[in-house]
């Protein structure tokens, strides 16, 4: 449902910077920051609005001259105006859709390989490089909690932090199997194979949540991170697995050089996992959910990327196409994350 208040937006912008304005309010560092960047998207909001509306006003005023001089060779500029206008009009109103508890968040997005060995693997790596390409085109920051690589090629499972306003928002269309269809580069023969891999999303959240988690409900591994290739690889035991024992959620973090560090990112990764799996099964409490965590099915790809025998890329949900599987493969992605969003705005 489209929906979007004005006066309620610039009345809560002004009351948080008056807020801001406070001897205490930097006491708290990280509130006062999450504080600061929720003013500047509310600010962002407000000023894409006001600059729709300009634009609307000049095309009109534009108009109008056009109509009185009889000027119709600028109706080439008019029609490019609009069309203009109509993207960033789409792009406004697809932001009102994103009002879920979490949407504005921060998104931790997984990448795991299929059956298949190197030609899954180098799928998984495509998807990766996919994926940086969106968050560059988006300004937002990515940066890998988590990889595992293999040395004959491509990645087994690559674990991302995706930094930026309405990050999960967006991100949350893409859970699911993604498929590949193209002549294999690994193939001699040179026939054709199908990839998938699984992508899971889930929102990056706050320190401050609580959730009442068993402590004896955990196994809590330590191993030594590396890089691709072997590079960085830390000489002590600093990355973290942490298997919730009753929903066989298991979350691992090799980011930092620190083991606390990982520990604490690998905490919040899991807290987050519970608070979905506990909104998707209707549970009251974590200690409800049993069984084992599998969300994302094998056999129901969400999106087909085809190279052969003719390109196009499909969501199979939204029955949204393309045809330019490279660019597509290059970030460009919007128009299935937006096809999604609208068809779960009128469901």
């Amino acid at each position: 449902m489209f929906h979007f208040d004005l006066d309620d937006l610039r009345n809560k912008s002004h009351q948080l910077e008056e807020q801001s304005y406070g001897e205490e309010f930097w006491k708290d560092v990280d509130s006062a920051q999450k504080i600061m960047q929720e003013i500047k998207s509310l600010k962002s909001q407000v000023k894409e609005y006001d600059d729709l509306i300009q634009t609307i006003e000049d095309l009109e005023t534009l108009i109008d001259l056009v109509l009185e001089e009889e000027a119709y060779e600028m109706y080439e500029e008019i029609r490019r105006g609009l069309e203009k206008l109509s993207k960033e009009a789409d792009s406004f109103k697809l932001n009102t859709l994103l009002s879920g508890e979490f949407d504005k968040n921060n998104a931790i997005l997984s990448i795991h390989s299929g059956a298949g060995g190197l030609e899954a693997q180098d799928w998984a790596e495509m998807l990766l490089r996919m994926y940086r390409r969106w968050g560059d085109k988006k300004n937002f920051q990515v940066e890998t909690l988590d990889l595992l690589s293999d040395t004959e090629g491509g990645i087994k499972s690559v674990t991302l932090l995706i930094k930026g306003y309405n990050a999960y928002g967006y991100l949350k269309s893409e859970k699911g199997v993604h498929r590949l269809v193209r002549i294999s580069p690994f193939d001699t023969a040179g026939k054709r194979h199908t990839s998938f891999a699984s992508i899971d999303v889930y929102p990056e959240i706050d320190d401050d949540v609580n959730i009442a988690i068993n402590l004896s409900d955990l196994k809590i591994d330590t191993y030594r991170s590396g890089g691709a290739g072997g590079q960085h690889v830390n000489t002590t035991d600093s990355a973290v697995r942490i298997t919730h024992i009753p929903t066989g959620i298991v979350v691992q973090c090799q980011n930092e050089r620190s083991q606390i560090s990982n520990r604490q990112t690998a905490m919040n990764m899991l807290k987050a996992k519970l608070i979905q799996l506990k909104e998707e099964e209707q549970k009251e409490k974590i200690e409800d959910l049993q069984g084992s965590y599998s969300q994302i099915a094998w056999g129901s790809q969400i999106r087909s990327y085809v190279f052969h025998p003719y390109s196009m890329v499909k969501d199979h949900r939204t029955n949204a196409e393309v045809g330019d599987v490279y660019g597509v493969m290059d970030g460009d992605i919007d128009i299935f994350i937006n096809e999604y969003l609208k068809q779960k705005a009128l469901s």
